[in-house]
């Protein structure tokens, strides 16, 4: 297995400068400001857990997070999977982002009924405390990104705060525990979806092919994923959306990935790259490749109307890719099961790669020693 020493001590330096995105909502008024209660909470709540349950291993999903009842739906199939294939572990399930956070517990979207759905969330800080106030034997903390991008630095620098009391003062862990986590090397990390380039996305892509051959075999399938802007560009991440492309196309030319954030990659650049190869009309199906489909796949990719369609800039990030496609003369379609687009927790032999992640995951090493990775 390749080392990620020196990928982790890089992303922690970027993680803990650059602002993180949101696909949530472009504001941050409803920031929590109870931390010590949001601490209490999560103690409780892990405690009450453990005593329960009387296991001795922890495993923390980390999502970025969504306020859409079908994701919340998708994060519950994959916390069952996740019990299925770590029967010894209580599983938890956080959020990243505090908008989705905040969002989600107000009851931002609607059920299939048109009831207002509440979830409650929390950050990976204040998990990560209660588990280490449990004192848990063993911890894996993983990653549910796609790329590992900015949002995965945060991750990483997550559990470097953790390993290192860094959070709030009245809040501290027994140093013991924390060492003896160390010495043991009983805190790992999982690697996001597409994180090794030479095992994960050729394992990706035949799982994806699987699904889609029959969609392939009659127009284009093109996949939507995030991506991050130039200055946000950790490790040079965004290249995993080029080279899933390259190993789709090795299976069918018809499969096409672009993104929402990521320069030239656009779904401009899609339809430029649809052309060329001699693509002109026909059908493109739309797929999510992110973890969830929430306000992205639901809008910038599936969004149909005036709303989501500007004849004066066809290129506008406004657009959806469903309005973007069908205007320029295909015949869109966008998957669904129910009312939804689905996102890659949702496929199974997707989400599997996550969880293999999480099997073979390796010791966070020097987490103890140095919260910050030396010059």
């Amino acid at each position: 297995m390749k080392t990620i020493k020196s990928f982790i001590l890089a992303a922690v330096a970027i993680a803990l400068v650059a602002p993180a995105f949101t696909s949530c909502g472009d504001d941050d008024d409803n920031k929590k400001e109870n931390i010590v209660s949001e601490y209490t909470i999560n103690d409780n709540l892990v405690a009450n857990k453990k005593a329960s349950s009387k296991k001795n291993v922890a495993v923390l999903l980390v999502a970025f997070g969504s306020t859409w009842d079908n994701a919340f739906k998708a994060f519950d199939k994959t916390i069952e999977a996740y019990e299925a294939a770590f029967p010894e572990a209580d599983v938890y399930m956080s959020f990243s982002s505090d908008i989705c956070i905040n969002r989600a517990s107000a009851g931002e979207n609607v059920d299939d009924n048109g009831n207002i759905v509440r979830r409650d969330y929390y950050e990976p800080r204040y998990l990560l405390h209660a588990i280490g106030k449990a004192q848990y034997g063993k911890i894996y903390v993983q990653s549910l990104q796609v790329i590992p991008g900015e949002e995965f630095a945060a991750v990483v620098a997550s559990v470097k705060k953790f390993m290192n009391n860094g959070y709030i003062a009245d809040a501290h862990l027994d140093d013991k525990y924390l060492e003896t986590l160390a010495e043991t090397e009983s805190i790992f990390l999982g690697m996001p979806l597409l994180n090794d380039p030479d095992a994960d996305i050729p394992a990706v892509a035949q799982k994806l092919h699987a699904l889609y051959k029959d969609e392939a075999a009659q127009g284009v399938v093109a996949f939507m994923g995030h991506g991050n802007p130039d200055n946000y560009d950790t490790f040079k991440a965004n290249v995993r959306y080029i080279q899933l492309e390259e190993e789709l196309q090795k299976l069918n030319p018809n499969y096409y990935v672009g993104t929402v954030d990521m320069p030239d990659n656009y779904k401009q650049d899609v339809l430029e790259r649809m052309r060329e190869a001699g693509i002109l009309s026909g059908k493109v199906y739309l797929h999510a490749l992110m973890s969830i489909a929430g306000d992205h796949a639901h809008n910038d990719m599936a969004g149909e109307g005036d709303e989501y369609w500007n004849p004066m800039n066809p290129e506008s990030e406004d657009n959806s890719w469903y309005e973007f496609f069908s205007h320029a003369g295909y015949e869109t379609i966008v998957p669904k099961v129910g009312k939804h687009p689905q996102g890659l927790l949702e496929l199974e032999g997707v989400r599997n790669v996550w969880v293999n992640h999480t099997k073979y995951a390796e010791f966070l090493e020097d987490a103890y020693h140095s919260m910050y990775p030396e010059e």
